[in-house]
């Protein structure tokens, strides 16, 4: 039964310990949510949230050995000691009813057994989940289901930023079940702590500092921003007073973080997250056809690359979900006297749903892109100099995640499809970026 109170421990728990059959059906019942839908629809354009500012100012570090406990130094150890990071990323994960659920539990189990399979060298060391983590919009009730279960053997911390579905506020919400609260709770807490949302299984609240956060790891900074509540776009701040409610602690952190980067001189990777996509596939005008089921938040990139440029720091690569399917664009951007390309990676299908890329208009059927397409058309409102973007790669079929490596030289992010009966590891794309010049190797 779930607990009525938070039970905390003074070290943070990541699994059961022994694995157990997959759940066949929730144990909470998911009502259709098409009356829902129906009721605030329109909401979903105007209705962001407020927000509470990281516990930690703006130029500090949470660290992978913080998260891990009492056992960080010597895991953080191993990890130098083998030159090289391995670590999960996906999005979407959380399934809205029973039809979906089997979805979830299969990239589940897969990244749970790349974990378990791997040796000490090769074994990623956490889980980066890229916000939409409980549907329809992080009702308490449906953590279990959605997320402790599906995870419940998964043997390492699970990061996370909120989407807009973990964030979201239905009208006639009561006081205290506000969803970035429940959030907070499961993943920012104060202390290893197991929250009533675990049910009765053990794996512990995350302690992250807010629901933005810089994770700092060997080899690899990730600056996790909260993209907000709408169904499109993401926001990072109030862009003027556009979104009067929105404050703008993430520009300052960010330009923090930057900040932080340049004075260190820091060497590592450096991977910018955030819910909702800077860059999501649409066709050029007059194309058959019409974008995807999420468009791309061109103001939100305008935001990021303003705070770049001002203080000469670029990331090494951006990941996003969001967008129910895989796609990696190319961005070549122009930054001092230097062109760095730069990946933009979206994995919004993890465990929720599928879409395709380019979806039927005006009783046409859609015509999807290949590889390779020139979308330079969508860099719409750069604030830095952009010399091109290029649709390298996409999947609109099958589910999947990223398993990323990072050494003192490059950056590997490879995406690894889950299809329904795909249970070895299949991976589909491969990008790798020379750290030192910011280029993408080979492909």
């Amino acid at each position: 039964m779930p607990r009525n109170a938070l039970t905390a421990l003074p070290q943070p728990i990541f699994n059961e310990g022994s694995i157990t059959p997959d759940p066949t059906q929730f144990k909470t019942k998911h009502p259709s949510d098409t009356k829902l839908y129906d009721q605030i629809q329109d909401l979903l354009t105007k209705d962001v949230v407020s927000f509470s500012p990281s516990r930690l100012p703006n130029n500090q570090l949470f660290s992978l050995q913080q998260a891990l406990g009492v056992h960080g130094p010597e895991m953080v150890k191993n990890i130098k000691s083998a030159g090289k990071i391995i670590f999960h990323s996906t999005g979407d994960t959380g399934a809205s009813n029973e039809g979906k659920y089997g979805n979830e539990l299969r990239v589940a189990d897969q990244l749970t057994a790349d974990c378990q399979t791997s040796d000490q060298v090769n074994r990623p060391a956490f889980l980066y989940q890229l916000g939409d983590v409980v549907y329809d919009f992080g009702e308490s009730r449906y953590y279990y289901d959605q997320f402790y279960d599906p995870y419940r053997n998964y043997p390492a911390p699970i990061f996370a930023i909120p989407g807009n579905h973990d964030s979201f506020v239905v009208p006639n919400t009561p006081a205290g079940s506000f969803p970035l609260e429940i959030f907070q709770r499961n993943f920012c807490a104060r202390q290893p702590t197991i929250t009533p949302e675990a049910g009765s299984l053990h794996r512990t609240a995350m302690t992250q500092p807010g629901v933005y956060f810089t994770l700092d790891a060997p080899f690899v900074r990730i600056i996790g921003l909260f993209s907000n509540a709408l169904e499109d776009p993401g926001v990072i701040s109030s862009e003027n007073n556009k979104w009067k409610t929105v404050p703008n602690y993430q520009l300052d952190f960010l330009t923090a973080q930057l900040n932080l980067i340049k004075k260190e001189k820091y060497n590592g990777a450096v991977i910018l997250a955030m819910h909702h996509p800077p860059f999501s596939y649409s066709p050029a005008a007059g194309a058959q056809g019409t974008g995807g089921n999420h468009p791309s938040s061109p103001d939100m990139l305008r935001d990021i690359d303003t705070i770049c440029k001002a203080q000469g720091v670029y990331p090494h690569a951006v990941l996003s979900g969001h967008a129910h399917n895989y796609q990696r664009f190319s961005r070549m951007v122009q930054f001092g006297s230097k062109t760095y390309e730069v990946p933009f990676i979206i994995c919004g299908d993890g465990g929720h749903n599928v879409n395709q890329l380019v979806q039927a208009t005006k009783g046409q059927p859609a015509q999807e892109p290949d590889y390779g397409a020139d979308v330079s058309y969508m860099d719409q409102k750069p604030a830095i100099t952009s010399k091109g973007l290029i649709l390298k790669h996409y999947d609109d079929q099958n589910y999947g995640y990223l398993r990323i490596t990072v050494d003192a030289e490059s950056l590997k992010i490879g995406f690894n499809q889950v299809g329904k009966n795909s249970i070895p590891q299949s991976r589909t794309d491969l990008v790798t970026v020379d750290l030192a010049s910011h280029s993408v190797v080979g492909n």
